[in-house]
């Protein structure tokens, strides 16, 4: 947006027409020790034309064509240029919440056909208007459980994104919610089953496991399920990268499917915004958190979208309300519903089959060098894996760098126990070329003997 500044004679006229004379008078309300007695201390005024060569100087000062291995719960995809062609147009950038059906019909049904493809992708009957992002995703559904079963206790993997983990931990502190972690197998990287299995009672709301989980590694997720259904609690299943659902069998099995659709379309931007989702079966509809969008007819038999169900305390009463997080991230959501449109059903095979296909050259060429292991090489993975090193990750990723090469994410910081450990993803919009430029850089890497 341009800043448009006002010339003396309109600042005058507009505190003519206030009833003051000058600046100083317009703030005369504030207290004095209140007011700055100064100038301000910034650089003198610039015309729009410097303005914009500062700029363009300061942007060449950051880093581009660096090829990245970084996923944990972000991945970097490529984008067809139609989604923001699209996204862009003033009725979807400017909408806010369909109240109004006779006039938010296109947002309405762009909300219905996202909804649909997740229940499909994912194997669930139903699912929601999108959440704010994957985590927030996670802890609305252990409290979706948690009225589903009238119990107030959960089970979670230690594989899943540890930053869920620390958002559920933030609803869980005034919720009077406690949750038992289980750890993963050290030679699989899955969820130990027998440890899953002593610690879910008949007080278990839920059980909430990742898959592929923050290894890349795929759970058993049949075998969980019988685990958590003999004991009458549900599964939740998260997903955080939901281009695997291109070729990982949905989590049919599950009561509650938890995703991150940031990989359909939706651009890293720092952080965010992303797309949550929260899928599960008929059964649970009355207890989804935000909003569902139905198709119906109208008077002449023409077919319409609604709000079917919107279980915000904005809409009932505070005590029947299942949460009030705002559940209509409707742009990003028309993201996902755009990619998918685009790739359609093969086009989202073949893309999952290529990230699958890089990621298996890569962990090869990278636990071929030396210094390197790959870990949890027993069960399988998407297109993330973990590396070990004998030297530690600081000293072997500046190396990287200086070959634009950003590497694996060090897992130190949540997983201590497993030393020299990074997590690797390709994605692909990584090349051939740059993983065997990361194999000879990391060939350098001192030797595990």
């Amino acid at each position: 947006m341009r800043y448009l500044p006002k010339s003396p004679a309109e600042r005058e006229k507009m505190l003519a027409d206030i009833g003051v004379s000058s600046i100083d008078d317009l703030f005369s309300v504030i207290p004095a020790e209140y007011r700055l007695a100064r100038d301000l201390d910034v650089p003198r005024q610039q015309a729009e034309s410097e303005i914009v060569a500062y700029f363009r100087a300061a942007g060449q000062k950051n880093a581009t064509d660096y090829a990245s291995f970084l996923g944990a719960g972000c991945y970097r995809h490529y984008r067809p240029v139609i989604i923001d062609s699209l996204v862009q147009r003033g009725e979807f950038l400017t909408s806010y919440t369909p109240y109004q059906a006779e006039i938010t019909q296109g947002t309405l049904q762009a909300i219905f056909e996202f909804q649909t493809m997740i229940a499909e992708l994912t194997g669930m009957d139903v699912a929601n208007a999108s959440m704010y992002d994957g985590s927030t995703g996670a802890a609305e559904a252990v409290l979706m459980a948690m009225r589903v079963t009238g119990r107030h206790s959960a089970v979670v993997a230690s594989s899943v994104h540890p930053e869920y983990r620390e958002v559920l931990a933030t609803y869980a502190k005034h919720q009077g919610l406690p949750s038992t972690l289980v750890p993963y197998n050290r030679e699989t990287g899955r969820v130990d089953l027998a440890v899953l299995e002593a610690a879910v009672t008949n007080e278990t709301a839920a059980v909430l496991v990742q898959s592929p989980n923050f290894f890349g590694v795929i759970e058993d997720i049949p075998a969980i399920a019988a685990i958590a259904h003999a004991k009458g609690v549900l599964l939740i299943v998260s997903i955080a990268e939901a281009v695997s659902l291109g070729v990982v069998r949905p989590p049919v099995e599950a009561d509650i499917v938890r995703m991150e659709a940031q990989s359909f379309g939706v651009a890293l931007s720092y952080g965010g915004p992303y797309c949550g989702v929260i899928a599960a079966k008929e059964q649970y509809l009355r207890q989804m958190p935000g909003r569902l969008v139905g198709q119906t007819v109208d008077g002449n038999g023409n077919r319409g979208f609604v709000l079917t169900l919107a279980t915000r305390e904005q809409h009932i009463r505070r005590e029947k309300a299942t949460s009030n997080i705002c559940t209509n991230q409707a742009l990003v959501a028309l993201m996902a519903t755009i990619f998918l449109t685009v790739y359609g059903k093969e086009g989202i095979r073949e893309l999952a089959e290529h990230n699958l296909a890089k990621a298996a050259y890569a962990a090869e060429a990278l636990a071929a060098q030396p210094g390197s292991k790959l870990l949890f090489s027993g069960a399988p993975r998407f297109h993330e894996f973990v590396l070990s090193t004998v030297e530690a990750p600081s000293l072997w990723s500046q190396r990287l760098m200086d070959e634009k090469i950003v590497g694996g994410l060090d897992l130190s910081r949540w997983y201590p126990e497993l030393g020299n450990a990074t997590l690797w993803c390709a994605t692909e919009m990584i090349t051939r070329e740059q993983i065997d430029t990361a194999a000879r850089v990391m060939e350098a890497v001192p030797s595990h003997s």
